[in-house]
């Protein structure tokens, strides 16, 4: 039989690393999978200028190799594997790469995070971080005095816009409909806002610029007319999806697929199995914030090995 991991971490951003740097120092050994996309959201993050301990700012797949680098000082096994499926049916979880290859643990950290949802224009992949963003609080600061877009209609686009609208001289946001799905709170603020214009049936046919964003190319998707916006930043708000698909049939999660904790606390639906960053927190979505939880899973992973005298 395999020996059983006292903590299995399955994720690599501020969630996972922190939970392991936790883990490692407590005793209990963690291995970590880093997953599809190791370090997370952070690798296509630029300037990091809003996590406390870096006053001059850091990139953050650099600020990704610091947190890889202290969880491993303390002895955390990195593995850049993918997790592909789990069994969380028996006391002992099991969890299988995607080489069938089986692990069993007392106690896994999920530190999956969220991934951010795009347009799919070709422009949008070709600037990314060179002024399209999907985070308007991580990056507004760099638009500062300048003309900006927001694509969406929900509370997270109203929320992007009415934050941009404090840095910025305009703030333009493009609705595909002739409606808004945001709260009416949000909608009513965005349209009392007098920097905030307001595009409706509009959709962004094109960012451009060839180095930097230096406009968009939008169409009315009712009247086909087409015109250019002159702007610096390019922000998408369309919604994020947690990468928690592989724990669908196991775990809680809300209607958008967030995974649900217990009230302060790490501790999901099922015993020793615990939860942190941005696969459960639709709201904050910060690197802070999930390295946060990740503390606080790893503290709870301790405990609960602690009271089965596992270690």
């Amino acid at each position: 039989m395999a020996d059983i991991l006292n903590c299995l971490i399955i994720g690599s951003g501020p969630a996972g690393y922190t939970a392991a740097i936790y883990a490692a120092r407590a005793g209990m050994n963690p291995v970590l999978y880093t997953g599809k996309e190791p370090g997370g959201q952070l690798m296509i993050t630029t300037d990091v200028e809003n996590y406390p301990g870096y006053p001059d700012g850091i990139m953050g797949p650099a600020m990704m190799e610091h947190f890889q680098k202290q969880a491993e000082r303390f002895g955390t096994k990195v593995n850049y594997e993918v997790i592909a499926r789990v069994d969380f049916s028996g006391p002992v979880h099991k969890v299988y790469t995607e080489s069938e290859e089986e692990i069993l643990a007392h106690t896994v950290i999920i530190s999956t995070g969220a991934s951010a949802k795009w347009l799919g224009l070709e422009s949008e992949t070709r600037l990314m971080n060179k002024g399209v963003s999907a985070c308007a609080v991580c990056d507004g600061f760099f638009y500062k005095g300048t003309d900006v877009v927001v694509v969406g209609a929900g509370d997270t686009a109203a929320e992007e816009a009415s934050y941009l609208a404090k840095l910025c001289p305009n703030v333009h946001m493009l609705v595909r409909r002739d409606e808004m799905r945001a709260s009416k709170i949000m909608q009513k603020r965005v349209m009392n806002t007098p920097n905030i214009t307001i595009h409706w049936n509009t959709e962004a046919e094109e960012i451009l610029g060839e180095e930097e964003v230096e406009g968009v190319r939008v169409v009315n998707n009712k009247t086909g007319e087409k015109k250019e916006i002159a702007i610096k930043g390019f922000f998408t708000a369309i919604g994020h999806k947690p990468n928690t698909g592989i724990f669908k049939d196991w775990l809680d999660m809300d209607g958008a697929g967030y995974l649900i904790n217990v009230p302060d606390s790490a501790k999901t639906n099922i015993p020793g199995v615990f939860v942190s960053g941005d696969a459960q927190d639709n709201v904050y979505r910060q690197a802070v914030t999930a390295a946060g939880t990740g503390c606080m899973a790893a503290l709870d992973a301790e405990r609960y090995l602690a009271a089965k005298e596992i270690i």
